[in-house]
């Protein structure tokens, strides 16, 4: 005789409404849980990783780690920006931007507390050399003032900077003139002046970073050869969107591991509740299980059919966690980014591979809290199971 059809599953999940929604409701729970923690994880990877492009290099000092961290003489500077292989603007210039990288902290709007802000000191080309970038409101900076524009993140997150406020740091204030984006990438979180103000604001001789766009892809190993084969450059050179990605992977990680644990912990009570209301369908279906055992079917038969109830159940708790957690995808939040210390804001992403890990995530629990209520089911004798009642 064949296996008990899905429909006498879903019917069986159906006649017993109170214990099969609260069941499912732990169980999408911890789903969402999950869901949110993997989306959380991938939404910050997506921020810092589109940050910076291709076809840009970045330089830092050798063994820096962070832009904060790096120093680069103005000499430095000068001979990596007569390099050949540069791109060039429409007047002939090279498209490269000496760049000077401080934490600031600002006051919180709403809490009064104080959040620190990366504050980026950039040439009148750097502007051409991060594109796409794109001025939502207001206007750019001027070269020689006390002026600055503020990323889209910066202007919606906890800082709450708006245009025409004044920012004090440095031991001046400056004046919001801009907004801008860049297709939500890390340079939203980020304020951004001239260079030459900041680095006097700041009394700093050095640059934090050097960053220049390629004129084509095959001129890259051998620009980065050069750099290194140079005695007067102590400097590492890569791709600035591979530096920014590198960037994303140590907090994206920790997020999604102690995320994990945490789901770890709260699956353990919702597979004891899909465990415990599969003992009491079984308790009550006693005699229906004989009587299936009567009329041809087998034990395996009687096993699938609890772990297809089981697994029913999970599937339709991940699939309500998963379209939770998709209407959260507008949902802006902001973190410390441990790289650099400073308020990173980003998105809740989901990808389709987060979709399949939930619902992979779901069956286990599923199949899990049903196997033994399912054997259980399954060992019952015929006569016995008649009997019941």
């Amino acid at each position: 005789m064949s296996a008990l059809s899905w429909t006498y599953v879903a019917g069986n999940l159906w006649a017993r409404k109170i214990s099969t929604s609260l069941t499912a409701i732990g169980m999408m729970l911890v789903c969402f849980v999950f869901a949110l923690v993997l989306m959380m994880a991938e939404g910050l990877h997506h921020t810092l990783a589109g940050t910076g492009a291709r076809d840009n290099l970045i330089f830092l000092r050798q063994g820096a780690q962070t832009e904060v961290q790096s120093t680069l003489s103005r000499t430095q500077s000068a001979i990596l920006a007569s390099e050949p292989g540069w791109a060039t603007d429409a007047h002939g210039q090279a498209l490269v931007s000496r760049e000077l990288l401080v934490l600031v902290n600002l006051r919180k709007k709403a809490a009064g507390a104080w959040v620190n802000v990366v504050v980026r000191g950039i040439t009148p080309l750097g502007w051409q050399v991060h594109a796409p970038l794109r001025l939502q409101a207001g206007r750019m900076f001027r070269p020689g003032h006390s002026e600055v524009i503020v990323g889209a993140g910066v202007a919606r997150g906890e800082a709450g900077v708006g245009l025409g406020d004044l920012l004090h740091f440095g031991q001046r204030d400056w004046r919001v003139v801009g907004v801008f984006s860049s297709a939500r990438s890390g340079f939203e979180s980020e304020i951004w002046g001239d260079e030459g103000q900041m680095r006097q604001a700041f009394r700093r001789d050095d640059d934090s970073s050097w960053v220049g766009r390629l004129r084509d892809e095959q001129g890259r190993v051998a620009m980065l050869a050069r750099v290194a084969a140079d005695p007067r450059l102590p400097l590492h050179g890569q791709r600035e969107s591979d530096f920014y990605a590198r960037q994303s992977r140590t907090l994206a990680q920790f997020i999604r591991v102690l995320g994990q644990a945490i789901t770890l912990v709260f699956s353990l009570g919702a597979t004891l509740g899909a465990m415990i209301t599969m003992y009491a369908s079984v308790a009550q279906r006693t005699r229906e299980i004989g009587t299936l055992r009567a009329l041809g079917f087998y034990r395996r038969d009687i096993v699938l059919a609890f772990l297809r109830e089981a697994m029913l159940l999970a599937l339709i708790a991940g699939v309500v966690a998963i379209l939770i957690a998709a209407s959260l995808q507008s949902l802006e939040i902001s973190t410390t980014n441990v790289q650099t210390f400073s308020e990173i804001s980003f998105r809740l992403v989901l990808t389709p591979a987060i979709v399949a890990e939930v619902l992979l995530f779901a069956l286990a629990m599923g199949l899990v809290g049903g196997v033994l209520p399912a054997l259980q089911a399954a060992r019952l004798e015929i006569i016995d199971a008649l009997r019941a009642y």
